[in-house]
């Protein structure tokens, strides 16, 4: 039975169904009940049952998100379908506070019985934890939220799209792609999600949000005549928290042949030699060395040492050391941080707490100006926000991957603003460079664990010389200290340039989680980066 028929059978989807008593209290203004506007019946029941049993079990502040979420893949190699995976999940997850002390549980058993019992072992579990408490978890003040939804703005519904459309348009790119001569493979893809996610807390904030995200795909192989060598050309499209018009909009068919052309192309291009070049980076590649290199280390649990797990801790400690007077990179250099941006992977209306997100400057005018934070985490600094006469608030950094899984700090959409004064062009960057580089698409990286030695490579590398886009180049990739990399650009495109990059799949935490996340940038211009040759006879 799937949930519309158990809502449309089940008793506690009547019209008629009594809400949960405390909660009503809690959000009615000037103690007038007040008639349900958002989440299904099934969903808020539940959710105000958990609520008022945590709250009886002893829990000074509780949580509950009632959450579907479904994920579907489809993928083609040449003319042979070669997966369809199509999952759908929902249960429900409890987070209390007991003197100051978390606890969580979480249930894919969906009847008022098994809220009661989830609840109870939410409570249970933080009762447990003060064994190992070092101070007591306060939160930071947050507007109540009661009442309110958002949707994701998209067109159409990926999932109203049948599969075999869904396949059809995948065959005929690969089709496409291999109509080149010298493009041997052909992969393409699509990856939908949607989640539903229903949430209330005892403080009064309730919401209801539907969150959508897509990502078509293709990557091209080209091999050589004599079978000596090959080369792969990875689309530029990236994920955009929209529907299947996005796909439609990427034209995988239309741009086959162009990827196909790149792939062949890298067969005989030269290979670079190392040394020091000028390098401009197009946004499809740089938002990977933003994600890598400022907006993990300005996560506050990485900073603190709480986190540590996949992308390592920071840098930037202790953190007061650094606010306000660590130079990240020029003047020219503002990144914000926010989940607002149409289409951003990490953009919804309220995060996993209920607040509503703000946009923020991480590093203002070159110098780092604040950190990622929740409502626990935003009290850590609250000396030195109240110090700078700033809020002391969460900037609504909350998420968790499912309702199986606890919510914790996790990246908004951090983008590199544009050119603070004008419109610098492409062209604009590229003249001046004698001897550079200019890269498009993510390749293969490494990073160190604090942050601040990289390398990374990318999908198409063309010469620059005397001011002029040539040749291609192939087996490119360069090295890199955090803020050194930074400090050496010189010039920042303006919003012509500008374009939204991101990743479906960042990885943190232990148990580990996964969240998807954009990075805008304009394209940018690094003055003497170390190139490095990472071919097979290097």
């Amino acid at each position: 039975m799937d949930r519309r028929d158990f809502i449309r059978a089940g008793g506690l989807a009547a019209a008629g169904a009594t809400l949960a008593p405390g909660l009503l209290r809690a959000t009615a203004p000037h103690g007038v009940l007040r008639q349900a506007t958002v989440g299904d019946p099934f969903s808020r029941e539940l959710a105000f049952r958990a609520l008022d049993t945590a709250r009886s079990a002893g829990a000074d502040y509780a949580d509950v998100r009632v959450n579907t979420v479904r994920r579907q893949f489809v993928a083609a190699r040449e003319d042979r379908v070669t997966a369809i995976d199509d999952a759908e999940s929902r249960g429900l997850g409890v987070r209390v506070l007991v003197q100051g002390t978390w606890g969580f549980a979480a249930s894919a058993t969906l009847t008022p019985e098994e809220a009661d019992r989830t609840a109870r072992a939410a409570v249970l579990q933080a009762r447990a934890n003060r064994a190992a408490q070092l101070r007591p978890v306060e939160l930071a003040p947050a507007p109540v939220h009661a009442e309110v939804e958002w949707r994701s703005p998209i067109e159409t519904d990926p999932f109203d799209i049948a599969i075999e459309d869904k396949v059809g348009l995948l065959l005929q790119a690969n089709a496409s792609a291999l109509s080149v001569r010298g493009a041997a493979f052909a992969d393409s893809s699509m990856a939908v999600v949607k989640e539903e996610k229903f949430f209330a807390s005892s403080e009064g904030t309730i919401t209801d949000q539907t969150v959508h995200r897509c990502w078509p795909q293709s990557a091209i192989t080209a091999v050589s005549d004599d079978r000596s060598d090959f080369q792969q050309r990875a689309t530029t499209v990236l994920p955009r928290g929209l529907g299947y018009e996005y796909v439609l909009e990427a034209d995988l068919v239309g741009n086959a042949p162009r990827w196909a052309e790149e792939a062949v192309e890298k067969l005989s291009a030269p290979a670079v030699q190392p040394g020091r070049y000028d390098l401009v980076l197009l946004p499809s590649h740089l938002f990977l060395t933003i994600h890598e290199s400022i907006a993990h280390p300005t996560e506050l649990d990485r900073i603190f040492g709480f986190e540590a797990n996949y992308a390592g801790t920071s840098f930037i400690a202790p953190v007061e050391d650094y606010l306000g007077s660590f130079r990240y990179g020029p003047g020219i250099m503002n990144i914000q941080g926010e989940r607002s941006a149409h289409g951003g992977l990490a953009t919804v209306g309220y995060d996993d707490e209920g607040v509503r997100p703000d946009e923020f400057l991480i590093v203002r005018d070159g110098v780092l100006d604040d950190v990622q934070t929740t409502r626990e985490q935003a009290l850590w600094l609250a000396d030195w926000y109240r110090s700078q006469g700033r809020e002391v608030r969460s900037h609504g950094n909350s998420y968790a991957q499912s309702w199986a899984d606890v919510q914790f700090q996790r990246m908004p959409n951090v983008n590199l603003l544009p050119h603070p004064e004008r419109d610098v062009s492409l062209d604009e960057l590229v003249d001046g460079v004698e001897r550079g580089i200019l890269i498009e698409g993510r390749g293969s990286y490494s990073i160190d664990q604090q942050r601040y030695n990289a390398q990374f490579g990318g999908q198409v590398f063309r010469e620059i010389r005397d001011g002029r886009v040539g040749g291609m180049l192939k087996d490119v990739a360069y090295q890199m200290r955090t803020p050194e990399f930074w400090n050496a650009m010189d010039l920042i495109g303006g919003a012509s340039t500008y374009e939204l990059g991101g990743t479906f799949n960042d990885g943190k935490g232990q148990p580990s989680q996964s969240n998807a996340v954009s990075h805008g940038c304009p394209a940018t211009r690094h003055r003497q980066i170390n190139v490095i040759n990472t071919g097979r006879n290097a």
